[in-house]
């Protein structure tokens, strides 16, 4: 009843401050009529004789009759311009010290004099509690009607500070004396002092009208805190809230009369600090009066705001999204039951209905939107529910029927429309998903999807950028699609679920052209590789022991059914995407470069299959192979896609090069790792990696990498030669020498095709090759022999350098002076 009583007087004080704003137009209409500049009289101008026309004498010989003379009048000036009105002075240090502080300090001292004047009465004993009131009351009067007489007497009339002084002491008195009388001594019960509160509250107000801000600022005070000097609940919430809400809406049609939009502001303020207070006094079977008054301040406020003067969107807004919020904070309190929803409910639709009509409501509407699905959110993880599953379809509805029916006028009613579509199905079925089978859950979810679906269909044609109701349509539909979809499948299947929405996605992205709409797929992806998590996962392992130098990999394998379910889809998605060049938008490197590795996963994952190394003895017998076919198998991709595709080549060759590098030379050599090599000689596994380089390397490096390719291939044959199968082992004396004479006859080759060929590197490579030969020779061959081959190896040595040296000196003699000296 409280509730119902409060309603019905707030109704009645929005009624009257709607008449009153009609009342404030034709009292502004007739000020200006009153202040407009009167037409000054035009002078009259005296009628002036015509014109007489002078005759020429006549003369004897023909003349001509010359016209009569008119007299041309001056142009008259222009009347003066009224001299403009002298702009009022602004209030100097020395006027504010010497004028304006003095009159409220004095004031201020009335008010003080009487309390030290009731006091020391006390202390002698002179006064009895009953008479210090009456003298309270007395002094409080007397001030009252000071300020009236202030405003009479000329003399003092020509301050209106003094009159302001004296009217807000009267007011300050007069509460103090209803305190001394119901709260310090008793002589009045609470019911007499809640309606003298009222009485004095009136006067307060009608001292502000006539007084101006700083006596309004006093009764604003006063006014609200009269309550708790009288008790608040001393005739019940009812009356209470009846009297604050009269009070606030006396406060609003007094700011705007004048035109004070602080006050309004203050004022709301100080309501919504009075509902707080009773949150935390009152138990929650009384807070249903409260929250009712809340939703009255605030949709008071909102329409008051504007008619005093306030033009700021953010502040026109702030009384509903803090009427929302405080509701926010109620509804815990009663449980979430049908009235907090109610009243939250009542709340967000005024919120709405001003936004549609007023667009500058529309923060408000967001604010509703945002708050209300926190209070959903909150309402679901409670212990108790209350009506929590009923309001939130009426939210959805309400949200949704507001925003699609007003889709067309603005891009925030695309938003408010999918925060109805899909915040109260998708939080519900977060927070409580048994409340439905999965294939209800599915129905409503796919249902939602439909609607966010026809957002982003009639804001397809927006011309603003980043459109919300496009973009935030589209992605709420895949999201919605997705949701449905896979709840109806398997959990091992989500990948696939989310495959075909971002391939819907991408397909709407592609038609309407939206940038960032293109770049949404990208989080598609991310999301199809957060459901393949336990086979990426298990890649990570086998890659990280790999360049460790593990050489069992096949253990570490997932099972490759797992694998191609979750990941082919995201292939899939990426290769039929990746023919449009503008999916992906900014992200399209990224997401090119997450389908191109995890496809070589599964590839490698493909390749380990065949001989299915499981233990040391099978990688003993077929590691080096196996290794050599994959490396050689990306070579070869690279070298086929180096023109079509070489964003897609370079990886795979800079893959197979590392591969070579790392595993071949590094952590995996077969001279140092016991490894089979007949199937596939090291050399030729070398060779054919310099025919690749060669193919694929711009010049002169494919010719350097070549260079290197051969050497290592040479050494790699002797090394072979000498050991066999399996080339680990210490070095031989016949290895030695094999070493020396396969490096001279490499050298010799070289020198050989660097002369024909003209290739500077060539020749420098035999040249190096044959300096270190022979180094090699005079240090460390000859020194393990003795005798007869000790000299034929000096002897051979010998005339093989001056042959050569013999043959390149007349090389350089027949080439052009220019060239040498480059050479």
């Amino acid at each position: 009843m409280d509730g119902i009583l409060f309603l019905a007087v707030v109704a009645l004080g929005i009624v009257a401050m709607a008449q009153g704003q009609r009342l404030r137009a034709l009292t502004r209409r007739i000020e200006e009529l009153e202040h407009a500049p009167r037409p000054q009289p035009q002078p009259t101008r005296a009628a002036e004789p015509a014109p007489v026309a002078e005759v020429a004498p006549a003369r004897a010989t023909t003349a001509a009759i010359t016209p009569p003379v008119k007299r041309v009048e001056a142009p008259r000036p222009p009347p003066p311009a009224p001299a403009p009105e002298p702009e009022p002075d602004r209030p100097s240090l020395e006027s504010l010290i010497g004028a304006r502080l003095p009159v409220w300090i004095g004031a201020i001292a009335l008010v003080v004099a009487g309390f030290f004047l009731v006091r020391h009465a006390v202390e002698i004993g002179l006064l009895t509690p009953a008479v210090r009131t009456i003298l309270a009351a007395l002094f409080a009067a007397i001030l009252v009607g000071a300020s009236e007489a202030a405003r009479r007497i000329p003399a003092l009339a020509e301050d209106p500070r003094i009159a302001q002084a004296l009217a807000g002491a009267g007011i300050a008195s007069s509460y103090a004396t209803l305190y001394i009388a119901a709260a310090l001594y008793h002589l009045i019960g609470p019911l007499p002092a809640f309606m003298l509160m009222i009485a004095v509250t009136t006067l307060g107000l009608f001292l502000a009208l006539r007084h101006g801000p700083p006596t309004a600022v006093l009764a604003l005070a006063g006014g609200f805190i009269a309550p708790l000097v009288a008790g608040y609940d001393a005739a019940g919430i009812g009356p209470l809230l009846a009297y604050l809400g009269l009070f606030t809406a006396a406060l609003f049609g007094l700011a705007i009369h004048r035109g004070w939009g602080w006050l309004v502001l203050a004022a709301t303020a100080v309501g919504f600090g009075w509902v707080n207070f009773l949150l935390v006094a009152l138990e929650p079977a009384r807070l249903t009066g409260p929250a009712a008054f809340v939703i009255a301040l605030a949709l008071a406020a909102t329409l008051a705001l504007p008619r005093a003067g306030i033009t700021s969107t953010w502040l026109r807004t702030a009384p509903l999204v803090a009427g929302l919020v405080q509701l926010l904070i109620f509804a815990p309190a009663l449980t979430f039951d049908g009235f907090a929803w109610s009243f939250y409910l009542v709340l967000a639709a005024a919120t709405l209905i001003l936004a549609w009509r007023d667009e500058r409501h529309l923060p408000g509407a967001l604010a509703a939107l945002g708050l209300s699905l926190v209070l959903l959110a909150t309402a679901l993880v409670a212990p108790e529910h209350g009506a929590t599953f009923i309001a939130a379809p009426v939210l959805a509805l309400l949200f949704t029927a507001a925003g699609l029916a007003q889709l067309d006028r603005s891009r925030s009613w695309a938003v408010i429309a999918l925060g109805g579509i899909a915040g109260p199905v998708l939080l519900t079925n977060l927070f409580e998903p048994t409340r439905l089978a999965d294939w209800h859950w599915a129905a409503l979810e796919l249902a939602a999807a439909a609607l966010a679906g026809l957002v982003t269909w009639r804001r397809r044609s927006a011309t603003d950028a980043h459109d919300p109701g496009l973009i935030g349509g589209a992605l709420g539909a895949a999201a919605l699609f997705a949701t449905a979809t896979g709840q109806l499948v398997p959990v091992a299947w989500l990948g696939t679920v989310f495959a075909l929405a971002t391939l819907g996605l991408g397909l709407w992205a592609r038609r309407t052209g939206d940038r960032v709409l293109l770049t949404l797929p990208a989080f598609g992806i991310a999301a199809i590789l957060i459901t393949a998590a336990e086979p990426l996962a298990d890649y990570l392992v086998l890659l990280a022991q790999s360049f460790a130098g593990e050489p069992v990999l096949y253990r570490f394998l997932p099972e490759l059914a797992d694998a191609l379910r979750a990941l082919l889809p995201l292939i899939a998605t990426i290769a039929l995407l990746a023919t449009d060049s503008r999916q992906f938008g900014r992200l399209r490197n990224a997401a090119l470069a997450t389908g191109l590795s995890v496809a070589l996963l599964l590839l490698y994952h493909l390749a380990k299959l065949p001989l299915a190394i499981t233990g040391a003895p099978r990688f003993e017998t077929l590691g080096f192979v196996e290794r050599a076919l994959i490396t050689h198998a990306l070579f070869a991709a690279a070298f086929a896609l180096r023109t079509r595709l070489p964003a897609v080549a370079l990886p795979l060759f800079a893959l197979a090069l590392g591969r070579l590098i790392w595993f071949d030379v590094l952590v995996l050599n077969p001279v140092f790792v016991a490894q089979q090599v007949s199937l596939f000689p090291p050399a030729l596994h070398l060779a054919l990696a310099g025919f690749w380089l060669t193919r694929f390397l711009p010049q002169p490096t494919a010719t350097r990498a070549a260079i290197a390719a051969a050497l290592l291939a040479t050494l790699a044959a002797v090394r072979q030669a000498a050991h066999g199968g399996i080339i680990t082992g210490p070095i031989g004396t016949g290895e030695n020498y094999g070493y020396s004479i396969a490096l001279l006859l490499l050298a010799l080759a070289g020198l050989t095709l660097g002369i024909r060929s003209g290739s500077r590197d060539l020749r420098l490579a035999g040249l190096g090759l044959l300096t270190f030969v022979t180094l090699k020779v005079f240090l460390i061959d000859a020194a393990a022999l003795d005798g007869l081959l000790r000299i034929l190896s000096f002897l051979g040595l010998g005339i093989a350098l001056i042959g050569i040296g013999w043959v390149y000196r007349r090389f350089l003699a027949a080439r052009p002076k220019a060239s040498v000296a480059d050479a």
